[in-house]
Formats: C-alpha cells, sequence, structure tokens
C-alpha cells in the first residue's frame, strides 16, 4: 500500500497509526497509549512543546496527508476542520497514516 492509500485509511481498531516524516522519509509507529510528540521525542527529533495539553499551540506542526484527530483546545473548529496540521503534543490520527511536515 502506498502512502496516500494510507493516508486515506481509517484507523486500525486497535488505536495505532503510523507517524511518516515527509523531510526523512521516517515512519514511526504511534500506539493508542502513546501521543506523537512523546514518539517523535523516543526517536530523537526535537520538536517545540510547552504545555503538552493542547492549549499554548507551541507543537503545531504541518499536516501533509492524512487526517488529524484533533483533541487539541488551541485551534478553531474552522482551523481544525481544514485538518492541514495538528498539535502532536495531545492530537492524534484518524486514518492509519499522518504525513508530516518534519
Amino acid at each position: 500500500m502506498n502512502t496516500r492509500d494510507l493516508s486515506q485509511t481509517p484507523i486500525a481498531a486497535d488505536g495505532t497509526f503510523e507517524v511518516q516524516l515527509q523531510k526523512s522519509g521516517q515512519t514511526l509507529q504511534v500506539s493508542k497509549d502513546q501521543s506523537i510528540l512523546k514518539v517523535l521525542q523516543d526517536a530523537g527529533h526535537d520538536v517545540p512543546f510547552s504545555c503538552s495539553e493542547g492549549i499554548c499551540g507551541t507543537c503545531l506542526t504541518k499536516v501533509v496527508a492524512g487526517q488529524p484527530d484533533h483533541w487539541d483546545m488551541y485551534l478553531t473548529p474552522e482551523e481544525q476542520e481544514k485538518g492541514d496540521c495538528i498539535m502532536v503534543c495531545c492530537s492524534r490520527s484518524q486514518t492509519a497514516r499522518l504525513v508530516l511536515d518534519l
């Protein structure tokens, strides 16, 4: 399956999904009990963050493909609906893969 297919496929029943980093091509697995931020940090990526609760907007990251599942309180409903950015500290994915501009 190619990137486009996974970025359109619904998230797995167990809540896991992939995050693909567009700039490096690296793909990371995010389990249901992990944040995207934690997975990025564990893989050695220095991602700016502050509150870790989706309130401050520090970890705002551009989404290239896939559909974010917004759990933040920073973006307006209109911004969330566009689906072109995500707060990696708390938000998840609605699709099997999210491609981020990282």
